[in-house]
């Protein structure tokens, strides 16, 4: 029985990151959420029973995230910033223009470069032999895929010169860095969905998708069989060749690795308009898919002296090539409600290929976007790709429409409930008012109110909630207190599974009155809205008794907030809602030590938040910065009093702290200055009405 047990925990966790990897990465999950839910306590059961298989890398215990659960994360000695995109060459005029202003007229070279579209990666060598592969994740971290990576045979695992197959001008450093880009070939893309398809598999969406997805499996030889390449284009580290980035990747070449070879050093703006020009056309020939081309100044030195801005290196820049543009037929228009009563409108078109995609459906955002381009039924439209993954309408071509073709006219009543439609003054959208009748509203408004930021209860997911809606559980959010195990189980074997979500149900009474008044989902009423009220108006009562006037000398909330908070007390619904949570014991009031007026320790301190941290999160941070009359900025300027700053602070923060001459403060040393005689208990404050977790976002279209 034991040695069952063990086996099923591996094959549970096995399974659970297969689908964690779908749902969070590839946005194809193959399972429903409540099917999900029950693998799951299933798994935690399993790993109570057997403590000694803990696994910090299982399922139970990591946060599903587009950083695979199933890697170790590793933190980037040189955080791996993004490129600022220009779409036009004016864009790349300024850019070229603000680099010689940057450097005072002095002469400088570019470095074009093709900007390949795949999955970006860090590869580390030591003594010349590979030792780490990180994937770029959030920046900061990634994911540690080095086993995966060394199935792919573009990437050297001992570089030429250290297995002296090759002598060099250059010897390999002991430690450096180089980065690039993961691919998957075209004809490798389309004979492996080829394969999927015969197979009766879902498809994959682009080779973008097929590469990252890739290199996230968990069978090394799944990985080395899907034939990978890889394009090097940055060398970092602090011995290297020489000052030149052009020079280094050749280097880089001779020591065995794959390096662009439309790679080019120009010196003037037309050489640049050159080479997009070139390649632009050419592109289409390669092996492997590319969006764009990079420009970099060449000189390290210049580089250094240009810097960064908060997000990227003013040294470089993305050139985007146009947008794929494709016309296909406007077939119908259907219209889909949100959790906040939005109503969005859909194209339904004739099935096209666009970058590399089947796209037959776009988002066409509310009416005044319908009627700037005049919509009729069966008009041939124009279909790009917003940034290469939202397909969105941008054009008709009038001269094929047909004589008699029917105008596109926005629904006057609510596609699912029948109610009539309300636009709100200032408000693009048009919304269905009823709220408390409205399926979609009511299951939305469940699922907003069980999400992480809110109420937490995180045994529960989207798709339990419309269960237990089908099955008549739940008509709003106070039902969920009166669901029982036996209404979960009916006398099946979940009754395990069934005691824990009705537990977590219960554990939600202790979330503080601010996250429940954000959790309510009162129309236009945002985390920090609800924040700012809950501490106005300290309890439900005194803010459902508020007035116009009252609501307005929040700071933040205005009119239309104000009209919102209003219109939800005065629904009789609503107030019922309210009454059932109070007597269920959520939380309706600010706690006593919330209320306490704090000390002034840091009135009139202006404080800039950098980096990663290691004893409490940046939000966490935040709140206790507030708390005691510090404000919180996101920008160093003169008026700064200091950076608090974690690991990885930016280098664009940094260098602008030194230029100006601000303060920069570590973690540990803002805690020995400001909260020595109770650290802990000012960080528990924090810590109690954090919301540094993750949050439910509506589903997409697509």
């Amino acid at each position: 029985m034991i040695v069952d047990e063990k086996a099923r925990i591996v094959a549970l966790r096995q399974a659970l990151h297969e689908h964690n990897y779908r749902y969070y990465v590839l946005n194809q999950p193959i399972v429903s959420d409540q099917e999900f839910d029950f693998m799951m306590h299933e798994l935690q059961d399993l790993e109570a029973r057997h403590p000694e298989l803990a696994d910090p890398n299982s399922p139970s215990v990591r946060v599903g995230s587009d950083l695979s659960q199933s890697f170790e994360q590793v933190e980037h000695r040189y955080p791996m910033l993004s490129l600022s995109n220009t779409y036009n060459e004016d864009e790349v005029r300024s850019w070229y223009e603000s680099v010689e202003k940057g450097l005072g007229g002095a002469p400088f070279e570019v470095c074009c470069e093709l900007k390949y579209d795949g999955l970006s990666i860090s590869l580390t060598y030591e003594d010349g032999r590979l030792v780490r592969a990180v994937t770029r994740g959030d920046g900061v971290r990634g994911d540690d895929v080095t086993a995966n990576v060394k199935t792919i045979r573009a990437i050297p695992l001992v570089l030429q010169q250290v297995e002296g197959r090759q002598k060099g001008q250059f010897p390999v450093p002991e430690s450096f860095e180089i980065r690039g880009e993961i691919l998957m070939p075209i004809k490798v893309f389309e004979n492996l969905n080829k394969e999927r398809e015969l197979a009766g598999e879902q498809l994959f969406a682009n080779p973008r998708n097929a590469a990252s997805g890739t290199l996230k499996l968990q069978n090394s030889a799944v990985v080395a069989s899907r034939k990978l390449d890889a394009y090097l284009y940055f060398l970092l580290g602090e011995k290297l060749p020489t000052d030149g980035h052009f020079e280094n990747l050749e280097v880089a070449r001779q020591w065995g690795f794959k390096v662009g070879e439309g790679m080019r050093k120009v010196r003037t703006l037309e050489e640049i308009y050159d080479f997009i020009h070139y390649w632009d056309v050419e592109r289409r020939n390669l092996p492997v898919a590319t969006d764009g081309i990079v420009l970099k100044v060449n000189s390290l030195r210049q580089q250094e002296q240009l810097g960064y801005t908060a997000k990227s290196p003013r040294w470089a820049i993305a050139y985007k090539f146009k947008a794929e543009r494709v016309c296909t037929r406007l077939l119908s228009v259907s219209y889909q409600v949100g959790r906040t009563g939005a109503i969005t409108p859909v194209a339904n078109m004739e099935p096209v290929q666009l970058a590399g995609t089947t796209v037959k459906r776009a988002t066409l955002n509310n009416e005044d976007f319908i009627r700037s381009f005049d919509l009729h039924i069966g008009d041939y439209v124009y279909v790009e790709k917003g940034g290469e993954i939202i397909p969105k309408i941008v054009g008709v071509d009038v001269s094929r429409r047909e004589a008699g073709a029917q105008a596109v006219t926005f629904v006057a009543r609510c596609p699912e409930c029948g109610s009539g439609l309300v636009r709100y003054e200032g408000e693009a959208a048009h919304y269905c008012p009823n709220d408390a009748g409205c399926p979609p509203q009511i299951k939305g408004r469940i699922e907003h109110f069980i999400a992480r930021k809110a109420m937490d209860i995180d045994s529960l997911g989207p798709e339990t909630v419309d269960d237990y809606f089908q099955r008549g559980m739940i008509r709003n959010v106070a039902d969920l207190y009166e669901i029982r195990v036996s209404d979960i189980n009916q006398g099946g074997s979940r009754e395990k599974s069934a005691q824990k979500i009705v537990q977590a149900i219960r554990e939600s009474t202790k979330v503080p009155f601010e996250r429940v008044l954000f959790a309510l989902g009162i129309r236009f009423v945002g985390e920090t809205s609800a924040k700012l009220l809950a501490r106005h108006f300290k309890s439900i009562d005194a803010l459902a008794a508020a007035s116009m006037e009252e609501l307005q000398q929040v700071e933040g909330v205005g009119e239309m907030i104000a009209r919102s908070v209003m219109a939800y007390f005065e629904s009789p619904v609503n107030r019922e809602i309210i009454s059932r949570l109070r007597g269920y014991g959520v939380q309706m009031q600010l706690s006593e030590s919330a209320q306490q007026p704090q000390d002034n320790r840091l009135a009139g301190l202006n404080i800039v938040i950098s980096g990663v941290f290691v004893h409490h999160s940046r939000d966490e941070y935040k709140e206790m910065i507030e708390r005691y009359g510090g404000k919180n900025v996101s920008s160093i300027s003169s008026k700064t009093s200091f950076v608090l700053a974690g690991s990885n602070m930016g280098p664009s923060k940094l260098e602008k702290a030194q230029q100006l001459g601000v303060e920069v403060v570590s973690e540990d040393e803002f805690l020995n200055r400001y909260f020595s005689e109770s650290p802990s208990s000012v960080a528990d404050d924090a810590e109690s009405s954090s919301e540094s977790r993750g949050e439910y976002v509506e589903g997409s279209l697509f």
